[in-house]
């Protein structure tokens, strides 16, 4: 894709948003500023994501440049009035899984577009449905360890998700961390302004 000579950069530690820009044909780099990924305990789901974006952006407006286009974005994991971030121990996990069992809930992420002279958000919400997990689904599935580094202790492209995920509504790739048509249509708009 012609970004019209705007550097594109993804700031994004995770694999699975990186494979997605490459899967978008896109050029681009990665440059991670670690920030606290903290919010008032009075935010809903979409303010949530719509915080720690912004929070993201926060080291890169003292930096960024003419012609860079830098792309940041959250996921947030939102269960009965509850954000379900990653666990930090094998206990939280477990804690995490067994709320989501046999119940649907709101995966949310939001992108943020910083440019020099402007920061748009734009925010996606599907919903997922497990079925009944048992604790030794459960067990099972943290001794593989692949809960630990995600938002809801789970990913739906790996194993556990592709057999106990009975729906989902709306983006896939918004579960797995970034809805792709949006973020690739936004993209598309802001270089054309270029």
């Amino acid at each position: 894709m012609n970004t019209n000579g705007l550097e594109l950069i993804l700031a994004s530690g995770s694999p699975r948003r990186q494979a997605y820009f490459k899967e978008m044909g896109l050029r681009f780099r990665v440059e991670v500023i670690p920030v606290a990924e903290d919010f008032p305990k009075e935010l809903n789901g979409i303010e949530i994501a719509q915080h720690i974006v912004q929070q993201k952006a926060e080291p890169f407006l003292k930096k960024i440049q003419a012609k860079q286009l830098i792309i940041i974005a959250d996921t947030v994991v939102w269960h009965q009035n509850q954000s379900l971030g990653k666990p930090e121990n094998a206990d939280e996990a477990k804690t995490m899984l067994r709320a989501l069992s046999n119940s649907t809930h709101e995966v949310i992420t939001a992108v943020g577009f910083l440019q020099k002279e402007s920061f748009e958000t734009l925010c996606e919400v599907s919903k997922v449905t497990f079925d009944v997990l048992s604790e030794s689904d459960i067990e099972h599935y943290i001794q593989t360890q692949s809960p630990m580094d995600k938002a809801g202790a789970y990913g739906i492209q790996d194993s556990f998700g592709v057999r106990h995920v009975t729906r989902i509504e709306g983006s896939y790739s918004n579960i797995i961390g970034l809805p792709v048509p949006q973020v690739l249509k936004k993209i598309t708009e802001i270089t054309l302004k270029n």
